[in-house]
């Protein structure tokens, strides 16, 4: 059994492994400046990530962190439950259970009895909480919990029931993951602009739920060191899988494979000691990023931790689309209540002789015409005009009868889009503007700079409780989602997650 293999395989495998650095003596001259140029092993970034992915205490969560946390993993649940009916997950929830052999350990979201191998478990999870493009979003840009909650509930579902991790472990583990993935980003000031090249959750989503695990596995520093580098392997994906059904993928890869880097560690596996460094010749993480300045990361035993956490919040969507368009929705809807302000009671096509969007450059989300819903999630034309129709954007702006509408199509045919150089493509700076002119001469005009659920404006803890109750409510009886919500609020007060686990069954 797994469980067993996992309970003799942390137990044999030793106290922290000391690196030495190698002798330089009889290198070519080169070969010994490089050596030089290397720190030693107690210095390097990487053993300092190490340090502190096995070093934090739950003395270091601070009320404010444990209030967010918590939010962060309510709504990861909601929209993972809700994903669970979506076409996406039941094409990956049916390739594991035909090609795998059945391993009835960690429980699968939205499906009562269903369960998988916990790496499995993981994959379809996390699948599970993007598919709708719906989960959170943080800046520098990434979707930072779908790529660790999964994982950490796989790993709790395996372990014996005398030894599962209590509700603050679970937490603490969780705030490890989130907060490795936005220290690796901020090693990149190009990392802070909507991304061009590989997927962020690809890159540092593994990263996170690697440390999540390791930290939950007691894992020691150098094993923890490890499992960054293991994870660092097994991570990246291109961009230009956006806007399709296989997006979500990164999101469950991210959660599985950060999973198994730790399990991986945790048996003994060892990897490059310098993986987060930037050192001259080698490419480490640095290969994901072309600016890449990395700086360790200390963790004062007799001081609490800054968590990022602390001093900005997430971003929690109201709709299930791409992040940058809740700005131009937003904008959009303005104008839509002009429209209606000018006694005409509704909006139409015909009404309309121009639409000009205001939005940043990013070619990704810049689709002019989707031809279904993962294109629809991620296009400034397709939702500015669904929210000048309709006023708002909902999840029935995605059906197929939504897109394809005649009104839709004529609007679409309308739009013009502009770049501004003062609006640039980075989740903390940009701004929608949504221009109408209508065939009377009329110019109305809607600008959004922080939309309602940005970190800068998150929602309420009624309206985030709203969106779990609408989500979880498509899968789970009223009963369970109460419980869900109850639960979650008090689980740093759990003595075991068992509750939890149960009530996702």
């Amino acid at each position: 059994m797994l469980i067993s293999k996992l309970q003799k395989t942390t137990r044999s495998v030793g106290a922290m492994r000391h690196m030495h650095r190698s002798g330089a003596e009889g290198l070519p001259a080169s070969a010994q400046h490089a050596a030089a140029e290397q720190p030693a092993p107690e210095e390097t970034v990487t053993a300092s990530f190490g340090r502190f992915i096995s070093g934090l205490k739950a003395q270091h969560l601070t009320p404010t962190v444990l209030r967010r946390s918590k939010r962060m993993v309510l709504d990861s649940l909601g929209v993972g439950l809700l994903g669970s009916t979506t076409d996406v997950f039941q094409l990956a929830l049916r390739h594991c259970q035909e090609m795998y052999a059945p391993d009835d350990i960690s429980s699968v979201y939205g499906r009562s009895g269903t369960k998988l191998s916990p790496t499995l478990a993981a994959f379809v999870n996390g699948v599970a909480v993007h598919s709708m493009d719906f989960d959170d979003t943080w800046h520098p840009a990434t979707h930072p919990s779908g790529a660790v909650l999964p994982a950490l509930l796989a790993v709790s579902d395996m372990m014996p029931q005398n030894r599962k991790p209590s509700g603050l472990d679970l937490l603490l583990a969780f705030n490890v993951g989130i907060e490795i993935q936005g220290r690796l980003m901020r090693f990149s000031s190009g990392a802070s602009n909507i991304p061009k090249k590989f997927h962020p959750p690809s890159v540092v989503g593994p990263m996170g739920g690697a440390a999540a695990c390791a930290h939950l596995l007691s894992l020691d520093p150098s094993q923890c060191s490890h499992a960054l580098a293991i994870a660092a392997s097994l991570a990246g994906a291109p961009m230009a899988n956006a806007a399709t059904q296989s997006k979500p993928l990164h999101i469950g890869n991210a959660s599985r494979l950060g999973m198994e880097a730790a399990l991986l560690a945790s048996r003994g596996l060892e990897a490059s000691p310098l993986i987060l460094d930037s050192v001259p010749g080698v490419a480490g993480f640095n290969a994901f990023y072309e600016d890449y300045m990395p700086l360790p990361l200390y963790l004062a035993q007799d001081e609490g931790h800054s968590f990022l956490i602390e001093d900005q919040d997430i971003a929690f969507k109201r709709f299930p689309a791409h992040l940058g368009m809740h700005w131009v929705v937003d904008a959009a809807a303005s104008v839509h209540k002009l429209i209606l302000g000018l006694d005409s009671g509704t909006v139409s096509a015909s009404q309309v002789k121009d639409i000009l969007l205001r939005v940043p450059r990013s070619k990704y989300i810049n689709r002019p015409f989707p031809e279904c819903e993962h294109q629809a999630r991620h296009s400034f034309q397709f939702n500015a005009c669904s929210a000048l129709l309709d006023g708002e954007v909902t999840m029935q702006s995605f059906t197929a009868g939504a897109i394809t509408r005649p009104e839709l199509a004529a609007l679409l045919s309308l739009v013009r889009v502009e770049h501004p150089d003062d609006n640039p493509a980075n989740f903390d700076l940009m701004y929608g503007e949504v221009q109408v002119t209508l065939n009377g001469g009329d110019v109305l005009r809607g600008r959004c700079d922080t939309f309602y659920g940005h970190w800068r404006n998150p929602l309420t803890n009624e309206s985030l409780r709203k969106k779990f109750r609408s989500n979880a409510g498509a899968v789970l009886p009223r009963e369970k989602v109460e419980g869900l919500v109850e639960t979650v609020e008090a689980l740093d007060e759990l003595p075991d997650c068992t509750p939890l686990l149960l009530k996702l069954q």
